[in-house]
């Protein structure tokens, strides 16, 4: 299997995934399917780039690395499929969410799609991982490549939110131009950090949206899932 870009990203990112180590990538990522069990399904490796095309990015989350479980990973970060228990982190996010906007009903779907399709990029920093073993292929080089898709965001485009969610995305947004884009950072979402107050109160995604509205851009409506 060679791993397969959609034409709009892959043009965009032509000189990356024509360097040594995507190639050696690709190789790894076919032994780790081949030998294991690995998630999510090869053809959704890339849905994050399937769903919101370069041009329409308008926002940007960073996770860590796909949900490690039978049938819960679908390409997209924080993102199950329909019909899978909503995980804890996304609970949470969907807490702050009505918070923030104000709404009585929380979302009963943990399928996010419809963020990634109004130019939300759930991207993660690792995108693929072994089952039951989180940030197992850590040792992969995706790090390379999402890095350099971040950079090429931050370079090439102006007016994008970013939302760093955790010390790991701090990290891993540490080079964004923040003149040009506004990067938002708070706690990670998952239990842990949430109930010691570092995610709840956040606002990140109102804040999000009067960016975008200031910048004479559609918000996003988040609610819609």
């Amino acid at each position: 299997m060679q791993l397969q870009l959609n034409p709009e990203w892959q043009s965009i990112l032509a000189e990356e995934i024509q360097k040594p180590y995507f190639n050696e990538l690709e190789e790894l990522v076919n032994l780790e399917y081949l030998n294991h069990s690995c998630y999510p399904p090869k053809e959704l490796i890339f849905a994050a780039f399937d769903n919101c095309s370069f041009k329409n990015t308008k926002v940007i989350i960073i996770g860590q690395d796909p949900y490690h479980g039978k049938g819960e990973a679908n390409g997209l970060c924080f993102s199950v499929n329909d019909g899978v228990k909503i995980p804890p982190s996304l609970r949470n996010i969907y807490r702050e969410l009505v918070d923030d906007l104000g709404s009585i009903f929380i979302p009963n779907s943990g399928n996010l799609a419809s963020w990634s399709n109004q130019g939300v990029l759930l991207l993660n920093a690792g995108l693929t991982v072994r089952e039951d073993l989180p940030n197992s292929h850590k040792q992969l080089p995706w790090n390379l490549f999402t890095d350099a898709v971040i950079q090429k965001l931050s370079d090439e485009k102006e007016g994008l939110v970013f939302l760093l969610w955790g010390s790991f995305a701090h990290k891993k947004g540490c080079k964004i131009n923040r003149e040009k884009h506004l990067v938002l950072e708070c706690g990670h979402p998952s239990p842990l950090s949430a109930n010691q107050g570092k995610w709840f109160g956040n606002k990140h995604f109102s804040k999000t949206n009067a960016y975008l509205e200031s910048k004479g851009l559609e918000s996003i409506q988040w609610l819609d899932l």
